[in-house]
């Protein structure tokens, strides 16, 4: 069985997104690197599809954004969670934890 990065399910990029955000503003490789190191590398999250997220949670309204310096100095957008954003969050992790709990339940021994 690999052990290496394993491709996301459908749906899990934005809460992982707002997980992120949830810690204080941040640019997008910020984000990236937070999920690859939480997961202990499990995850990884290509540009392209990060970066769709991102702009797909600011036109919905979960994340604002505005422009900045990195930590090396590079001009950079710095996203970070909207009260709206707060609050879906909190549905999508109560979604998730009751999903994950049911998956659990089917791969118990009987």
């Amino acid at each position: 069985m690999a052990s290496g990065p394993m491709d996301l399910l459908q749906g899990t990029l934005d809460v992982l997104v707002l997980r992120a955000l949830r810690l204080g503003p941040m640019h997008g490789y910020a984000v990236s690197r937070w999920i690859r190191e939480r997961t202990d590398g499990v995850l990884e999250i290509e540009d392209a599809p990060l970066y769709k997220a991102l702009h797909r949670l600011e036109r919905a309204g979960h994340v604002a954004a505005d422009w900045g310096f990195s930590e090396n100095n590079r001009r950079a957008r710095f996203y970070r969670l909207t009260t709206d954003g707060r609050r879906q969050l909190k549905d999508e992790e109560a979604a998730w934890r009751r999903y994950a709990g049911a998956v659990f339940k089917v791969l118990e021994p009987a």
